[in-house]
């Protein structure tokens, strides 16, 4: 009978590990998904910006059918979410890098590439 609790013992701590190490994987996974999706939401947010600055005539601070001229405002090239920066800009069409700040692994991290154009824009999940 002691060997029968013993093992059953043993059972239960193994299975009570397996489970801890799921939590924290399905944690991880889930905490890296929602860091891409805020990048995301940030580089539409940057887009919407840069598609008035195209469609707004120049008297009214806009870029008058172009996007040459536009910049990422200073307080949103660095948030609480990542890094953004200009990849190429030319008349007809931009294309914002955003670097999430939440590592994947040691020497990855999230990259989500947005290109704008007039009335459209395409997201493009890199890492």
């Amino acid at each position: 009978m002691g060997q029968q609790q013993l093992l059953l013992i043993l059972l239960g701590i193994i299975i009570v590990g397996i489970a801890i190490f799921m939590g924290i994987n399905l944690f991880r996974a889930n905490a890296i998904e929602a860091k891409r999706n805020n990048v995301t939401n940030e580089l539409v947010n940057l887009a919407a910006m840069a598609q008035k600055y195209y469609l707004s005539p120049k008297a009214l601070g806009g870029g008058e059918r172009s996007f040459l001229g536009w910049d990422i405002p200073s307080e949103l090239r660095v948030t609480a979410n990542g890094n953004y920066k200009k990849e190429s800009i030319s008349r007809d069409s931009l294309v914002i890098l955003g670097t999430g700040n939440e590592v994947v692994t040691s020497d990855d991290s999230i990259k989500v590439k947005i290109t704008v154009k007039a009335t459209t824009y395409k997201v493009t999940i890199i890492n």
